[in-house]
């Protein structure tokens, strides 16, 4: 069964669809887990998609939502600031708890790539999230960007372009815009993972926001609620030692798992260790 819903962040429309298992006991509040886009991509994607349907085949309600100026909610186009995505997740669980059919003290939040650093941070400022999964996130920007722009050549370029945007804010009031693949470059052969509408051009401020980001500095806080870190061993789009970072940042219970078989948009494959492995964990520690 699936519900578009719509919900409001800091005044604007969010659009979203909740997902609820068709074996659902009637009358019985769910558990729910709210899935979090990549980085200027929707919830028409595989990593949003696929986890939704595989939470309710486990007995979940599962949100998905567009982050503002993405998909179909509002906001502003293609800027998309990681404080404010942080706002949006933490309204979703706002909505979540006033539906009747969702159990408001069972709520989780598994993110992918940008969507994993936001679901790390909300998880570390908002306590009413119990659960956090995060595959293949990332804890620091900077460090972040580093590694995804190695070599002085490639540093210089992109930190060039964030002084550029700056500049050109401060003379005309308004967004220099960036090439998606200037800010995080991604290899030919897995560009066909992103999803329809996906935007390519973004605010030069949207690399700004994720460059200042660090979930690193809120992961702690998770605990003693768990935190599930998945990251690909062999990532080729957010490094790897980002989720390492994160992990040796966290509290109990926290556990990680690398998958060298897996690319970045690990829940996309057929397949795999990764379905068991989630399963298990959340049998464990967030029982639907």
């Amino acid at each position: 069964m699936q519900e578009n819903v719509t919900f409001q962040s800091d005044g604007l429309k969010i659009a979203g669809t909740l997902c609820l298992p068709d074996n659902a006991p009637k009358g019985k509040k769910l558990a729910c887990i709210m899935v979090l886009h990549g980085f200027g991509s929707n919830k028409t994607s595989d990593n949003v998609k696929i986890p939704c349907k595989m939470l309710n085949e486990w007995g979940y309600a599962a949100l998905g939502f567009d982050m503002r100026g993405c998909g179909d909610s509002e906001g502003t186009r293609a800027n998309l600031i990681c404080m404010e995505q942080v706002a949006d997740t933490r309204a979703a669980t706002t909505f979540l708890q006033s539906r009747p059919e969702i159990d408001g003290k069972k709520i989780g939040v598994l993110g992918s790539s940008f969507g994993g650093a936001v679901a790390v941070y909300a998880a570390g400022v908002d306590e009413r999230i119990g659960a956090c999964v995060s595959s293949g996130g990332w804890g620091n920007g900077k460090i972040k960007f580093e590694g995804q722009h190695p070599g002085k050549e490639a540093w210089a370029k992109f930190t060039k372009m964030l002084a550029d945007g700056k500049a050109h804010r401060a003379k005309t009031g308004t967004s220099m815009m960036v090439d998606r693949y200037d800010i995080v470059p991604i290899p030919g052969n897995l560009r066909h993972n992103l999803a329809q509408k996906s935007h390519d051009q973004f605010t030069a401020e949207t690399a700004q926001s994720m460059y200042d980001f660090t979930a690193d500095d809120v992961v702690a806080k998770i605990a003693p609620r768990p935190l599930l870190l998945l990251h690909s061993s062999v990532d080729t789009v957010t490094p790897t030692e980002q989720s390492l970072r994160m992990f040796n940042l966290a509290g109990q219970p926290k556990d990680l798992h690398l998958f060298n078989e897996t690319t970045h948009f690990m829940f996309a494959a057929d397949g795999g260790r990764v379905r068991p492995i989630v399963k298990d964990w959340l049998d464990m520690y967030f029982p639907a």
